[in-house]
């Protein structure tokens, strides 16, 4: 049964500032519980109903059980389903190591939705390295964290200001841009860095002057855009070219 201050502070996590603060963050559900627990992150405090907690009973930490109604007032998701859990922030420490790694960059990525997306995207196509610029959507917001899917666990993040990130441009920098060349013609890349823009505003200076090798993916229908994460899953998909391995 949950106290009314144990209530009043998982709701709480819903807010970045209380996330910053205390380095926690929420999971829901029973598919990245199972993944949370099976990880190397701390988990603070299992919330669940009976059937969860009937069916794990050897999860290695502190587990409320809860009911129904009280699920639905810590769950975050218009269908509570069955387990809430407190974990710790883990901080992603050295730098992106760019020499011989795909890598991809996220220049003012702010919906929730498409971030989460690029990271189960990234971890899909074997990336785990992500950088992204310092006013990205943070990768601990609930519905990034529930969009990802579990893939949150295998991709390592790293937030910087670009106009002062220093690394040695040894590596391609696939850009996408309206003016590039066709994606589905570029070759097979086995390492390089695959620059994804702000939703409206695109790639933005000064990530922009690095860009070696604008693409661009071809319209053949009446859409006007595609969204950040549907354009990072369809350049990304032709650099690693599976078919050309």
């Amino acid at each position: 049964m949950l106290t009314k201050n144990e209530l009043k502070y998982i709701q709480s996590l819903y807010h970045k500032k209380q996330r910053d603060q205390d380095g926690l963050f929420i999971a829901e559900g029973p598919k990245l519980a199972e993944e949370l627990i099976n990880s190397e992150f701390e988990i603070k405090h299992v919330y669940a109903v009976r059937e969860w907690v009937q069916r794990n009973p050897t999860v290695k930490a502190l587990v409320t059980e809860i009911s129904e109604i009280e699920l639905s007032r810590v769950s975050n998701l218009q269908t509570p389903n069955e387990v809430v859990i407190v974990a710790k922030q883990t901080q992603t420490i050295g730098e992106p190591i760019l020499k011989e790694n795909l890598t991809i960059v996220l220049d003012g990525i702010q919906d929730p939705g498409n971030m989460g997306t690029i990271i189960r995207i990234a971890d899909w196509f074997g990336i785990s390295q992500i950088v992204c610029s310092n006013d990205c959507v943070e990768i601990y917001n609930p519905k990034v964290v529930q969009s990802t899917m579990g893939s949150i666990l295998r991709v390592r993040c790293w937030y910087k200001d670009f106009e002062a990130w220093e690394f040695r441009n040894e590596v391609p920098f696939f850009g996408a841009l309206l003016n590039g060349e066709n994606i589905y013609g570029t070759k097979k890349a086995t390492e390089g860095v695959v620059v994804i823009g702000n939703e409206s505003k695109g790639i933005r200076e000064p990530m922009l002057s690095n860009i070696t090798h604008p693409v661009t993916i071809p319209r053949t229908g009446a859409a006007e855009s595609l969204n950040a994460a549907v354009a990072t899953g369809i350049i990304v998909g032709c650099l690693v070219n599976l078919q050309g391995q």
